[in-house]
């Protein structure tokens, strides 16, 4: 079991950077793979950014590659998404989540998930 918590998120203006943390618990954090989703008001919870169980590999959304960065420190057990030049369209409700195995961008693979933190990006 393993027990995810979000924080970081905020409300920021077009162009800005946020860095979301999620703080991991429980059994054995650094043996999962990690991802983090985000999900808008009115629409499904989309994949945005994946990391290997240690850091060695990285995947990324295309609307937001080259923008943000996924990174994670396993001596901590914390996740880390690093969110720059920020925009409206990234307005949502960010999900940190674990997962074992399965495609890396599919939510339903991730069997542990944090409550959220909300990101309001502001024109």
């Amino acid at each position: 079991q393993v027990q995810l918590v979000e924080s970081g998120g905020g409300l920021v203006q077009a162009g800005d950077s946020l860095r979301l943390s999620c703080a991991a618990s429980g059994h054995n954090f650094d043996t999962y793979s990690a991802g983090w989703f985000r999900q808008a008001l009115g629409k499904e919870r989309e994949f945005v950014a994946f990391i290997t169980w240690n850091g060695g590999s990285t995947n990324y959304a295309d609307s937001v590659k080259d923008r943000f960065t996924i990174s994670r420190d396993n001596a901590k057990n914390t996740l880390f998404l690093q969110m720059n030049s920020l925009k409206p369209d990234d307005t949502a409700v960010y999900y940190c989540a674990a997962r074992s195995s399965g495609s890396y961008y599919d939510a339903l693979t991730y069997a542990y998930w944090g409550q959220g933190t909300q990101v309001t990006v502001s024109s």
